[in-house]
């Protein structure tokens, strides 16, 4: 077998492109949603009981099966699978790992070029919602449905040149310009400067949210103080529920795992391909740990720190809890920038930062399919990245084109990008605790670390993660599963959708066979019973 010689050219380097990979839109818009629309403070308790009972010990685990494997020369969900399982049919399992991260690519690049492109608009002047206050949100979202195309199907694909479309390309062209110069020369020097100027960019709006006082002295309760105090203070600030009143709503706690689960990219694959990068003396306890922690300081610290306050200090209570995703980002912040003292600064950073964490969330989508092209087909890097290429700028376009209403979008993302993401980590979970060993594999993890794993991760792996990811898809199931298969009959964009995603998934799984064959040639099960021989070694020999 053909053994990639590529590696993280430092601990920081890999450091920062694990968290740059898990920092994405949902820490600094989806969070905030989350955190505001389920009481404030009252979310934060279930959080950080999910982040240290859920999220960390599923991270860690997933740093363990990518070590595992890189040093057995395997890099992509499908190899690594069949290496932990040993046994041909968790080849096929790991299909999930490829079809997440290249599913989700196809509508995530288009969101990270509306980013870059609402940047570009604040740094021109081109978002202009006027000079009457009573219709910044009128304007705000009819600048949205045009910018997007939401009004009709095939609007940004009709001849003409439409700005949103323009930045599209030119995102997309950037993704794989940087994962063309491969893993340390491409993806670990732009995290290396995307995520500190990321950070720098929050900081310097976060100072500006932090020092807006009271901007209307007509309603001096609207102030950032107690903006940080409902996102902080377990008392709802409307007083109409007990902070141990939320906390007994089971749908709360559902949720804020649900944010852990989705902010730390657990399930999505690509923390296994990255940890297979490492070198044989890396520590996946440390390196995971403080992954973790960089994505979590940039959500709650500066995400939440960020987006809650300003929208209670302009819109109240009510305004900051009822605000989707997409509308808080969108068609909600313009409105507080315009009325923010030098808001058209703050919105062009504020819309740079986002697409910098965007940008560092997409390249690590396709760095996992490009190691399974060249471990499957044998093909090289270059190779690769054209095939994959190909491949998601068709997924991307049908996404361009179906813009009405951003249906093909939202059934991509409830399918692909919410249930599978569920039943792939589900399929993690069980591989490692129960077929690997939860215990071999803590073993494994704390051979080369500078910390011992904790003596509870055994049974959290083991019981807990398991029994909370089967609760969630039998709850999904029985309450969304019968309306999303009424809506594949109903809607031909939902059901065309859905079509893509199973016309990927046979193209994987085809080649997924082909590989296994090819593993099969080269012996695969002789180098599972022998001493297995690290990359390093192989190397030096």
């Amino acid at each position: 077998m053909a053994v990639s010689r590529e590696q993280w050219g430092s601990r920081l380097g890999v450091i920062l492109a694990v968290a740059g990979s898990a920092v994405g839109l949902g820490n600094f818009l989806r969070f905030p949603g989350q955190a505001a629309a389920n009481g404030g403070g009252s979310f934060m308790i279930p959080y950080f009981c999910a982040l240290l009972c859920l999220g960390i010990p599923i991270c860690w685990a997933e740093w363990t099966m990518g070590k595992y494997a890189g040093r057995h020369g395997f890099h992509s969900c499908p190899a690594v699978f069949g290496l932990l399982g040993r046994h041909p049919a968790w080849r096929y399992l790991g299909v999930l790992g490829l079809l997440i991260p290249i599913v989700i690519y196809t509508y995530y690049v288009l969101i990270e070029s509306w980013c870059l492109g609402y940047a570009w608009c604040y740094l021109t002047g081109a978002l202009d919602l006027g000079d009457d206050p009573a219709r910044y949100a009128e304007r705000s979202g009819a600048f949205f449905n045009n910018f997007v195309g939401a009004e009709q199907d095939g609007l940004m694909l009709d001849g003409r040149i439409h700005v949103s479309v323009v930045f599209w390309l030119i995102v997309f062209a950037v993704n794989f310009l940087v994962i063309f110069r491969g893993l340390s020369k491409g993806i670990e020097r732009f995290c290396m400067i995307a995520v500190p100027l990321m950070a720098l960019c929050a900081f310097l709006v976060l100072i500006r949210v932090l020092t807006l006082g009271t901007p209307d002295p007509g309603r001096p309760e609207l102030n950032v103080l107690n903006g940080l105090g409902f996102m902080w203070n377990p008392k709802p600030m409307d007083g109409a529920e007990t902070w141990y009143g939320a906390l007994a709503r089971p749908q709360v706690w559902l949720n804020a795992a649900g944010q852990i689960f989705f902010s730390l990219s657990v399930g999505f694959g690509v923390i296994v391909n990255y940890a297979s990068y490492l070198r044989s003396r890396d520590d996946v306890v440390l390196s995971g740990l403080t992954a973790s922690a960089t994505n979590e300081f940039f959500e709650v610290c500066l995400g939440g720190l960020i987006t809650i306050p300003a929208a209670f200090v302009f819109l109240g209570v009510v305004g900051a809890a009822t605000t989707g995703t997409f509308d808080l980002g969108f068609k909600t912040l313009p409105i507080v920038f315009e009325y923010m003292p030098g808001g058209r600064l703050f919105g062009f950073l504020w819309f740079f930062m986002l697409f910098l964490a965007a940008i560092t969330s997409s390249l690590s989508m396709l760095q996992p399919a490009i190691a399974f092209l060249e471990e499957a087909l044998g093909i090289g890097r270059h190779a690769s990245v054209a095939l994959l290429g190909l491949l998601t700028l068709l997924g991307s376009l049908f996404v361009v084109y179906y813009s009405k209403g951003l249906t093909a979008l939202g059934v991509l993302d409830d399918w692909v990008g919410t249930v599978v993401i569920v039943v792939l980590a589900t399929v993690q979970v069980i591989l490692f605790s129960w077929v690997f060993g939860a215990r071999r594999g803590k073993q494994f993890a704390e051979q080369d670390s500078e910390i011992k794993l904790p003596r509870l991760f055994v049974f959290l792996i083991k019981y807990v993660a398991p029994a909370y990811l089967l609760f969630v898809l039998g709850s999904w199931c029985y309450a969304d599963l019968p309306r999303k298969l009424a809506q594949l009959g109903s809607d031909r964009v939902a059901f065309l959708s859905i079509c893509l995603v199973l016309a990927i998934v046979t193209f994987l799984l085809i080649l997924v066979y082909v590989g296994g064959r090819r593993w099969n040639v080269e012996r695969l099960g002789a180098q599972l019973a022998n001493e297995p021989v690290t990359r390093d070694a192989k190397e030096n020999s």
